[in-house]
């Protein structure tokens, strides 16, 4: 089958760059030579969407722990591999999916979360759980000690079939849900993961990155009854797209001085928020965008008693700007990583499915832009193509 892949035999890490599009072995149910098949589900992949954490793969500017990490640990685990095996070498990438099941182990469908049968339509939660760790016992899943991730410690979903552990498998009505959006299910639920941690009815709130899924959140913000939305975006696509979406107000994101600290906060910024709403500031701010500068944004932006969500993700140190003022003002921080699990797919699902609410139009018409330059077939994929389409677009599809 095709799939599109990093591979360590190629150069490394350091020296290569891109996906490499390759014939590898299809995933196959067997279980009599692996009894564990018997909770898998083999998945036709349809739709894949690509998001940062793809393209921080792709510029091999993210994930180099994990991706390098758990291939070392599988060649580790099959010492008797033969000669010519790729156990180790190659992960097969990819996290945002949709597809059909064309194949059960014994004891997958009772398992899933929703009975399944060979026909049925389903996309995947990413974090592969181990169901065995104190938090996976405690409702707190998202969080599991022991997770996987599809496309990056566990072979994902860039490829014509993949093999998945039933229990992360979330059918999906097609019915009702467009193919090409059963795979943005699970980005879509980490804007309804970040809009559920406090109530957003009657407040006013602040955005700080309107990538994918800052520009999803505005769409939940709204369903979920915020009062007014204030984004702050430097890329002209997206504040567009934003303005499209409903969004109040967009904050272009000025030019920072050279000399200024990457830490720092935009100050025009603040300003223009503090005028927004009266000198008060935001209820609740949302860090969207993992800079460091824009997690001080998000501070500086909310009122007193006010809320923050940490949702962008940045490896290393981050300096707080005025610890003082974060906690004189008695700011209440949340940080937020993947869904939980079950409640934020219910959820989804229940938005997706409310065509009163426009969601799936919304998402189809502007950011998608109806599929026109949105969707690569996998068998028309080259680097050129491909990352014309990442410069040009917030959010693309692969079509399997």
């Amino acid at each position: 089958m095709r799939a599109l892949v990093f591979d360590t035999t190629l150069g490394g890490w350091e020296k290569t760059r891109g996906f490499e599009l390759q014939d590898v072995p299809s995933p196959t149910l067997d279980e009599k030579k692996n009894p564990a098949d018997a909770d898998k589900v083999l998945l036709k992949v349809h739709y894949a969407g690509i998001c940062g954490t793809d393209r921080g793969i792709w510029n091999r500017a993210a994930f180099k722990d994990q991706i390098l990490g758990s291939l070392a640990a599988e060649k580790a685990a099959s010492p008797a591999r033969d000669a010519g095996s790729s156990v180790g070498t190659r992960r097969i990438l990819g996290h945002e999916f949709f597809g059909e099941v064309v194949a059960l182990g014994s004891k997958a469908s009772a398992i899933a979360p929703f009975p399944l049968r060979v026909g049925d339509f389903a996309a995947p939660e990413s974090h592969v759980t181990c169901n065995k760790c104190f938090q996976c016992l405690h409702g707190e899943k998202h969080v599991c000690t022991n997770e996987k991730i599809l496309g990056i410690s566990h072979d994902g979903g860039f490829a014509e079939f993949v093999k998945l552990p039933a229990h992360i498998l979330w059918k999906t009505d097609t019915a009702k849900t467009r193919p090409e959006l059963g795979a943005l299910q699970e980005p879509f639920g980490n804007a309804v993961h970040a809009a559920s941690k406090v109530s957003l009815k009657g407040k006013t709130i602040a955005i700080f990155g309107l990538g994918p899924i800052g520009l999803f959140l505005v769409l939940v913000a709204r369903g979920l009854g915020a009062a007014s939305i204030i984004g702050v975006e430097p890329n002209p696509v997206s504040q567009d797209m934003a303005k499209k979406l409903g969004i109040d107000y967009v904050i272009p994101l000025p030019q920072r001085p050279k000399d200024t600290p990457t830490h720092h906060r935009d100050e025009d910024v603040i300003a223009r928020i503090m005028e927004l709403t009266s000198g008060l500031g935001v209820d609740v701010s949302f860090e969207m965008a993992g800079f460091n500068s824009s997690f001080n944004n998000a501070v500086f932006a909310a009122r007193r008693g006010g809320d923050m969500i940490a949702f962008g993700i940045k490896s290393g140190d981050f300096v707080l700007e005025d610890y003082n003022r974060f906690i004189v003002r008695g700011i209440t921080m949340h940080a937020v990583i993947g869904r939980r699990l079950p409640e934020t797919w219910e959820m989804t699902q229940r938005l997706f499915m409310d065509a009163q609410n426009k969601i799936q139009e919304n998402i189809w018409n502007v950011i998608l832009n109806q599929g026109k330059g949105t969707i690569l077939p996998l068998a028309k994929y080259t680097r050129e193509a491909f990352e014309a389409m990442m410069a040009k677009h917030p959010k693309i599809l692969i079509e399997v």
